[in-house]
């Protein structure tokens, strides 16, 4: 079963500041309630009452009582109209001085300097495939339109058509839509894991037309991601972007197959926030399940663009389309593309999906969490218990205790790389894969200490 979380804080009742996050040996409270399959949001109508009557009582006409400062003005008016003719007749005067000192001066009869008219800068269209970023209209600041943008990535978009139960009992056969990233030329395709969940057969359409049949080549069991192989090549891939480069404000693009009707699809939005956390229901077990880092956008995610890209305004892709929060407008998420990036490569290796593993249960670290428990640090993982449940935060038999960490640890960076809120443990663990030799710098009763650990391989189904 597809996890969210590499190693998940833990929950800690009586310390409501201590932002808790489980691994696969305990779950964190539900965040906002959300759902997988977004649902497009009724617009409220805006009908203001009780509002003062704006119309003035009369327009043009006097009132009554102003008759007589009306006959006043009609008088002033006379005199204003003396003045503005003198005012026009020493004008014209004025000109024709003007005209015979040009004349005598022989200015009339220079030559003019040669004018060069602007000519706009050409739009290339882009050809099948991906377009080199040469190619796109630039805007300020080296980012394309949303046209270009959009247009350099949608070869690559895929509509995924999947049945489920259709081997069993076709009669019982669910037909389920979603979007999909082509990333290899060769047939590899990103999509989210509950598009394909439970698939008995799987139909990929290209965006040129063409209908082929596709596998589900593996889950992911850390986040709702999945790939899906179809038997084809020179493909367009779409261009992969950095999401750890992505900042709240900047322009988001997404594209997909909303409602599985309407393909090709281009909504465009901005970062909203990052590294947001909601929980969601897994359509596999029907259970709850975290999902964690994510990417905020108001770009509109509808039912059938799960899976499709989201896309910053350089025409790269820097996230899947996932979830939207429910009981709101405007709030959508995206897992970041890096957090899929170690599971791409699996793929195109031919190897299987798999994800690193420490055995932790821990508290992300922050000004009030040390705080309110005398901590010597701000930053980092705490190796905290759940309050009450007497476990160790470390799993027994796992890497962690493996490599000796102890209950009370506070792991402070991973080869170097500091744990902060700018970079959660399970952000710097998804640039690793299992059997990976890392080096912890861990604080231990005020002392900092330097631990090896190699890391295990997640196992499926935890939560």
């Amino acid at each position: 079963m597809t996890d969210n979380h590499f190693e998940v804080p833990s929950e800690d009742s009586d310390r409501p500041e201590a932002t808790a996050s489980i691994d696969e040996t305990a779950k964190t409270d539900p965040a906002t309630p959300a759902t997988y399959a977004p649902a497009p949001e009724p617009r409220t109508t805006w009908a203001p009452s009780g509002w003062p009557t704006q119309t003035p009582t009369h327009w043009l006409e006097p009132l009554p009582q102003q008759h007589a400062s009306h006959r006043k003005r009609r008088l002033r008016g006379s005199y204003l109209l003396t003045i503005f003719v003198v005012a026009l007749v020493a004008g014209m005067l004025g000109s024709m001085v003007t005209y015979a000192a040009l004349v005598a001066t022989n200015h009339l009869t220079a030559p003019v300097a040669n004018l060069v008219q602007p000519t706009a800068t050409p739009l290339v269209p882009f050809a099948s495939g991906v377009a080199p970023a040469s190619t796109a209209p630039e805007q300020p600041g080296g980012t394309f339109s949303v046209i270009a943008a959009a247009a350099r990535v949608s070869p690559s978009v895929v509509t995924i058509t999947v049945q489920a139960n259709a081997s069993t009992d076709p009669s019982q056969s669910e037909t389920g839509i979603g979007s999909g990233i082509i990333y290899d030329s060769n047939g590899f395709i990103l999509t989210n894991r509950h598009v394909v969940a439970n698939a008995t057969q799987v139909t990929v359409a290209l965006n040129d037309g063409r209908q082929m049949p596709g596998t589900v080549y593996g889950v992911d069991t850390l986040t709702d991601l999945a790939i899906v192989k179809i038997d084809a090549t020179d493909l367009p891939a779409a261009p992969i972007g950095d999401s750890s480069e992505l900042q709240p404000g900047q322009t988001a693009i997404v594209i997909g197959s909303p409602l599985g009707t309407f393909t090709d699809s281009v909504t465009s939005g901005v970062i909203s926030a990052l590294g947001r956390s909601l929980a969601v229901t897994d359509p596999v077990t029907n259970e709850q399940r975290n999902l964690h880092n994510l990417v905020q956008t108001d770009a509109a995610i509808n039912p059938g663009n799960s899976g499709g890209p989201l896309i910053d305004a350089a025409g790269m892709v820097v996230g899947v389309s996932t979830a939207y929060a429910q009981g709101a407008q405007g709030i959508f998420f995206a897992i970041p593309i890096n957090i899929a990036k170690p599971i791409m490569s699996q793929a195109v290796a031919g190897q299987p999906l798999t994800r690193p593993w420490i055995g932790i249960i821990y508290v992300p670290l922050d000004r009030s969490t040390a705080d309110q428990n005398k901590l010597p640090v701000d930053y980092g993982a705490w190796l905290e218990p759940p309050t009450g449940s007497g476990d160790s935060p470390i799993v027994a038999g796992g890497p962690a205790e493996k490599a000796g960490l102890q209950a009370g640890d506070i792991i402070t960076s991973i080869d170097g790389k500091r744990i902060d809120a700018g970079a959660g443990l399970d952000d710097i663990l998804s640039q690793y894969s299992p059997g990976d030799t890392l080096t912890l710098e861990v604080l231990r009763n005020g002392t900092t200490i330097s631990l090896q650990m190699t890391l295990g391989t997640r196992p499926a189904g935890l939560n």
